[in-house]
């Protein structure tokens, strides 16, 4: 497996990390369902496997099917928690509001403390940055932080707005996790170069990106294009992800050990990628 220092924080993360959102969420991408043993099984055994081909950076949110996520990666990381690291969230909300949810977080996850505390966010309205920024929920983060219950704090977003850089511009973050991949280049353009994940970078900020392959999007557009297409895009839309040299950990949602050892592969084929800085060279 190959690992890189995550920003400011100096832990050492996996280039991929399990993300755990088809862990707790019904339905989604495909048929499932968190309450069923069988896909439960299915989940604790890709769990399994990302242990043991040296993925360290596991993602979850209580959003993640009502809390079911946490519960399974609390349950599966039993015994482990010293050598991975748990990154959870917590939706816009009050500071009391904001404890109480941590503080059940960390009952599922069966631990004392989160490694990453992060904002779970869409796209950020005026009324949220207030609520964060001014509005005493940024406040009792870095207190959570300096209690010890969360060790480092950090937002996410699908978008690229306004408020993503005022985020950054606030110094006051450890960690970034933002939308991007193959689709979605809004975080960072290379040609330019431009974008928060370069501005993340700059502030010696953590970067973690979710989406990694598309959520199904790139497949379905080349469906379309090319209906009678077999190519498996995975790989590519992994290594594009990994080619950017400013992203951290590529969060990848899967639900089965094969989904692991496949995607855990790619990342180990460090020859399958190119700096994506040394590509679009040609165009200035």
């Amino acid at each position: 497996m190959e690992y890189g220092t995550f920003g400011k924080t100096g832990v050492s993360v996996s280039r991929i990390g399990f993300g755990g959102a088809p862990a707790g969420l019904k339905n989604y991408l495909q048929s499932y369902d968190p309450d069923a043993e069988t896909d439960r099984n299915q989940i604790l055994n890709a769990i399994d496997a990302a242990l043991l081909a040296g993925i360290n950076y596991f993602d979850t949110a209580p959003g993640y099917g009502n809390g079911k996520s946490e519960e399974m990666l609390g349950y599966a990381l039993q015994g482990h928690r010293s050598n991975v690291f748990l990154a959870s969230k917590s939706g816009i909300c009050g500071a009391d509001e904001l404890r109480r949810s941590v503080e059940n977080s960390l009952i599922r996850l069966q631990t004392d403390q989160l490694d990453f505390l992060q904002i779970h966010g869409t796209s950020y309205t005026d009324d949220a940055v207030r609520t964060i920024l001014q509005g005493g929920m940024l406040e009792q983060m870095l207190q959570l932080k300096a209690e010890g219950l969360v060790r480092f704090i950090g937002f996410t977003s699908e978008d690229n707005n306004a408020a993503v850089y005022e985020f950054i511009q606030s110094g006051q973050f450890d960690m970034m996790q933002i939308c991007y991949n193959l689709f979605m280049q809004h975080a960072y353009d290379a040609n330019r170069p431009f974008g928060s994940i370069l501005e993340a970078e700059k502030a010696g900020m953590g970067i973690a990106v979710m989406r990694t392959t598309t959520s199904g999007l790139f497949s379905r557009w080349m469906q379309v294009a090319n209906p009678h297409n077999t190519f498996d895009y995975t790989e590519a839309l992994i290594q594009f992800v990994l080619s950017n040299p400013y992203v951290d950990v590529a969060l990848i949602g899967m639900r089965t050990a094969e989904e692991v050892r496949k995607n855990a592969a790619i990342c180990e084929h460090v020859s399958g990628r190119m700096d994506l800085r040394d590509l679009f060279t040609y165009y200035r």
